[in-house]
């Protein structure tokens, strides 16, 4: 994925956040669109097809969780990378953050040249999952990266991005112990900082979802927790 073909929508409804975001991605070589509120994020995202959108959460109009809910509805949007920049930094906002199909948490303020590093790490993983396409079946469920999709029982579930990639991540190697800072890795990227309960919260979803059964089939799963 070369820079100057990779398209990044900057929403934001403070025009200063706006311009010093966009200056410091652009320099970078990256194509630049931005949008003031959740609703006119939605249809430039439909226009351009950006390859990752940073978006506030607290907007006029249209606020960034419902915008989010609603480009992740689209599916020619199916796949865009889409991270919040927020000041809020609770637990709970980040979890709604992720419910509503975010892949990562950038909280304000942040020094330029690490929103830049954070950028690159999204977008290195982007293109690793486009170059490592592959469908798994591990314990009777159907795992298919590059459509992002998971059938148990003929029954497909819907997982946020980021809980699909851990759950792919835990499937793709049976019985192995995966160790915190490798999930991070691997999952999230080195160069991005999540917080301490951020893994804790993605596994209980999952298990939610697909149901202790399938954790107990792969057995190793998981850093420090039982199964």
């Amino acid at each position: 994925m070369k820079k100057k073909h990779t398209k990044i929508l900057l929403v934001d409804d403070e025009p200063d956040i706006l311009e010093i975001v966009g200056y410091n991605l652009s320099e970078e070589g990256y194509q630049i669109f931005t949008a003031a509120n959740g609703k006119e994020a939605v249809a430039k995202a439909k226009k351009e097809i950006p390859d990752l959108i940073i978006m506030d959460v607290m907007m006029p109009e249209m606020d960034g969780m419902e915008a989010c809910e609603n480009i992740r509805k689209i599916p020619e949007l199916s796949n865009v990378l889409i991270t919040f920049l927020t000041a809020r930094s609770e637990d709970y906002s980040q979890v709604a953050g992720f419910d509503a199909g975010a892949d990562d948490y950038i909280t304000k303020p942040i020094k330029p040249k690490l929103l830049v590093s954070k950028v690159k790490a999204l977008l290195r993983r982007l293109k690793e999952k486009e170059q490592n396409s592959e469908t798994l079946n591990v314990g009777g469920i159907e795992i298919n990266r590059e459509e992002y999709k998971i059938v148990k029982d003929n029954v497909e579930i819907a997982l946020p991005r980021k809980e699909f990639e851990l759950f792919y991540l835990l499937a793709s190697k049976p019985g192995k112990v995966f160790k915190r800072d490798e999930i991070l890795d691997k999952v999230w990227g080195n160069e991005v900082v999540v917080g301490g309960r951020t893994i804790d919260v993605h596994i209980r979803k999952l298990r939610e979802k697909i149901g202790e059964d399938f954790f107990k089939t792969i057995k190793g799963v998981g850093y420090k927790f039982e199964v």
